[in-house]
């Protein structure tokens, strides 16, 4: 029968013997290949020789670099030397603590006969019998303290001995447990407002003829208690019963709290100081039996410290866990659990000032934890405290996940009076996140960075284009706190095939019919500037759900982030004309909501981009009509005299035909406009509420919802004309293109054409969520007046949207992450990661034109 060498999935493990005792042999044949860090190996990497005494010291800091980089990302590492020295093994525990791992020593024995034999055979090793048995003394000399040296698992096997490793997962590793979880904060003894709580949540309880707990979980759920069961409160044996009742059946788990290893501690019949609030329990428990305290005892010595829940998404811990401690063993991981982390100095009540570990947590699983009482439910930095001080005459919380919805009850009265307030002197203006938020984040910046989008994309942005970013964000852009959202940029169809188009709704139609989409809508691209307007229901929602410092109706930005409005009056007069048509359409109720975030274009263009119509537009279009008029003139005058300058003339009036279609198309986008005054704003999304990012909707729902507000106020605001197309129908088809084909003949740019999903994919991938089609003469605008004389249109005929449609599906899934993020009211810096993101894409190397 083998021996069984049981090993956590996470831990530092020593193989220890002197040379020849079959460590490396052992490594090979029990582990993987990546889980062995051999000093030998090490040795050779740093001097190409592995016998090399001299590179010993490289060697070894190579080797605990490794075991480090490894033990961080949470693996299992076996360290393969001889770990035969006392102070050599030290430095290796040491390593382990330090990473919050446990530390494992495998001693393998052989006989001095067989290490004799086997050190003959072999051709690597250069050293004497004598180095040989003073290495083997020095390691029998050493096993008489291995086991006090911090070692959590000591075994030895014997040469030739059969053995099996077991892997067991670590007790706080209940990944498998999906929930769905109802997390309750420190409960203290009260006793009538939990089961008033569990009552809310839709547990039903039943009083048992034992004197115990029958509990039904409503709809598979499970509670998950915080700890601090007891103290205080005036039952915390009828707590004690129902926590345990619930464990024992399976509709509960529970985590350690201070005051629980307090008590546990006392019941052990050690010397603890009986205050703060366990006099009271120690009063409630003289009235039970000696089965029940035996009951509690073995109760709270199962409890652990925390549990990691849900694949790693979710993390429970009484006093909060930075994120390097989750799923880790070590007396320290063990501490902060129960205790947190306190920074060493006394605030004016005489209690200890608490390190806020969770206004620097970055990490990806929800922290939810009690230890310190706060007046109110506070997110910060995907971290919540449910201590709400139930006890103290406050309110007793369950965090519903992954709903994220807490319920509580009111503590029917002040069971005991805090030592410090429960509520602050001075109520803070921000939420935590919110003041939390103030300073922008440009640490992701050092770096690429990695956007893991729910789309499924993972969108990697590149340093160089991040500081890019950052250089428009902090030079141009208004407060970053408004920026939960950026527009992706749209690509073009292929070139097309007709002969005197580079764009037509043909190539358009083709691509989504390539790509499994039959329905689509066309959607009049207004030849206007890309405005983001959030809009609140009145100006406070912008200190309380945005986070600043003065109230609001919102804002209106560009494409970039930067303010659209140069005079903040503008601004104001229009978010009220949005605020009205809002507001008269019932939107407010009906979403139940404040706030909103509208997609759309804000007519006519030169409101936006007067300065480069006169300063690149104009100044072309003046220069260059009023030359090839005098050089027509002058061309006219040479013909007269008998010149062959025919060619020549046919040429420059070409050219000037050009020029006069260039001039009218920059001209019907251009109109005079005062203040507000001659504006129009045309949404076409409807992108985001209170809790809810409305990429789920079809866009025809999103036009119907647009139309209800736009027709409040037909003066300031425009319904967006659009038809649908249904591939299969020819007739249809044609309809689209006479429709494209009326709206460019008459001045328009031309129309965006999306499938009716706003999200679409096709075989398991995203496909282009939208494509713009332009009209020739626009066209004339981006490429030149004189893009379609001499050759000009077949050489753009041979460009590539490739690269312009890939940017298009990142961006695209950025912007949607940023305000799915946003809604979820994740921290600033996770938003700005996929802000940030759109405005660095928009710096690839890709045609602007295009």
């Amino acid at each position: 029968m083998s021996k069984e060498i049981k090993l956590p999935e996470l831990a530092l493990v020593l193989l220890v013997g002197p040379s020849s005792s079959g460590k490396s042999t052992f490594a090979r044949t029990h582990f993987l290949g990546t889980e062995v860090i051999s000093s030998d190996y090490c040795r050779a990497l740093v001097s190409d020789d592995e016998n090399n005494l001299d590179a010993t010291k490289d060697a070894f800091d190579l080797l605990h670099y490794l075991a480090a980089k490894r033990l961080k990302r949470g693996k299992l590492t076996v360290i393969d030397a001889l770990n035969i020295r006392k102070e050599d093994r030290a430095k290796l525990v040491q390593l382990a603590k330090d990473n919050y791992a446990l530390a494992a020593a495998i001693v393998l024995e052989a006989p001095m006969k067989t290490l004799f034999e086997r050190h003959d055979l072999r051709t690597d090793r250069t050293f004497g019998r004598h180095a040989l048995e003073k290495m083997v003394d020095n390691f029998r000399r050493s096993l008489r303290t291995i086991k006090r040296e911090g070692f959590g698992y000591v075994y030895t096997v014997e040469d030739g001995e059969e053995v099996q490793i077991v892997r067991q997962p670590l007790w706080n590793n209940r990944k498998e447990e999906t929930g769905p979880f109802d997390i309750i904060g420190d409960v203290h003894g009260c006793f009538d407002e939990l089961v008033e709580l569990l009552t809310q949540l839709g547990y039903s309880l039943e009083l048992t003829d034992s004197g115990g707990f029958r509990v039904q979980a409503p709809a598979n759920r499970k509670a998950i208690f915080l700890g601090d069961l007891t103290d205080r409160g005036p039952k915390s044996p009828d707590v004690l019963r129902l926590v345990m009742d619930m464990v024992a059946n399976g509709t509960a788990f529970c985590i350690r709290g201070n005051h629980d290893d307090k008590l546990l501690k006392y019941l052990q019949g050690r010397d603890v100081v009986i205050a703060h609030g366990l006099e009271k329990t120690v009063a409630q428990l003289a009235s039970t039996s000696a089965e029940f305290k035996a009951e509690v005892r073995a109760f709270l010595d199962s409890l652990i410290a925390h549990y990691v829940l849900d694949g790693g998404k979710l993390v429970v811990a009484h006093g909060g866990l930075p994120e390097e401690m989750h799923g880790r063993a070590s007396s320290a991981v063990r501490a902060f659990c129960l205790y947190g982390e306190t920074t060493g100095e006394i605030d004016k009540f005489g209690l200890p000032v608490r390190y806020n570990w969770a206004k620097n947590y970055k990490g990806k699983a929800i922290v939810v934890y009690g230890h310190t009482p706060v007046p109110g439910i506070d997110w910060l930095n995907n971290t919540l405290n449910v201590d709400t001080g139930c006890v103290f005459g406050g309110k007793l919380t369950a965090l519903r996940y992954p709903e994220k919805e807490t319920v509580q009850v009111q503590s029917r009265e002040v069971y005991s009076d805090p030592v410090r307030p429960l509520l602050p002197e001075t109520p803070a203006l921000q939420a935590a996140q919110q003041e939390y938020d103030n300073l922008l984040d440009i640490g992701l910046l050092k770096d690429k960075y990695i956007v893991e989008t729910s789309l499924g994309n993972r969108v990697v942005v590149r340093e160089e284009n991040a500081v890019a970013a950052l250089e428009v964000m902090s030079r141009f852009a208004l407060d970053p706190k408004w920026l939960v959202y950026l527009p992706p940029t749209m690509s073009p169809p292929e070139t097309s095939a007709l002969t005197n188009y580079l764009e037509h709704p043909k190539e358009v139609f083709n691509y989504f019919q390539k790509n499994g989409v039959r329905h689509l809508i066309c959607e009049e691209k207004h030849m206007g500037s890309r405005a983001i307007a959030v809009v609140c229901k009145n100006p406070e929602v912008a200190v309380t759900r945005f986070g600043m410092h003065t109230p609001a109706l919102g804002t209106i930005y560009t494409r970039t982030g930067r303010r659209f409005f140069t005079e903040a009056t503008s601004e104001e007069a229009f978010l009220e004309v949005l605020n009205r048509a809002l507001t008269a359409s019932g939107f407010w109720d009906k979403f139940n909501t404040d706030w909103v975030c509208l997609d759309g274009e804000l007519l006519p263009w030169s409101s936006k981009a007067r300065d480069l119509i006169v300063n690149q537009y104009a100044a072309v279009g003046s220069s260059a009509a009023n030359g090839l008029s005098r050089a027509s003139t002058v061309l006219q005058q040479a013909l007269e005299r008998g010149l062959p300058v025919e060619s020549l003339l046919q040429t420059v009036e070409a050219r000037a035909d050009r020029i006069g279609k260039y001039i009218t198309s920059y001209h019907n986008y251009s109109r005079d406009t005062e203040g507000i005054e001659g504006m129009q704003f045309a949404p076409f999304h409807l992108l985001a509420t209170e809790g809810k990012v409305h990429v789920d909707q079809q866009h025809p729902w999103h036009m119907e919802q647009l139309g209800e507000i736009c027709r409040q106020d037909e003066r300031y605001l425009l319904l967006t004309a659009h038809r649908f197309v249904d591939l299969e129908n020819e007739q249809s088809v044609d309809a689209a293109n006479t429709w494209w084909t009326e709206l460019t003949n008459a001045g328009g740019e031309g129309m965006v054409v999306k499938p009716l999903d706003f999200i679409s994919t096709h075989k398991g991938r995203l496909i282009q969520p939208a494509m713009k089609c332009r009209g020739s003469e626009y066209l004339r605008i981006i490429y030149g007046p004189e893009y379609d004389l001499d050759g000009n249109l077949e050489r753009l005929k041979q460009r590539s949207v490739k690269a312009k449609r890939e940017l298009a599906i990142q961006e695209f899934s950025l912007s949607v992450e940023a305000l799915q993020r946003f809604v979820n009211r994740e921290p600033l810096r996770r938003i700005h990661e996929c802000v940030f993101g759109v405005l660095a894409m928009e710096s690839e190397a890709v045609d602007p034109r295009l």
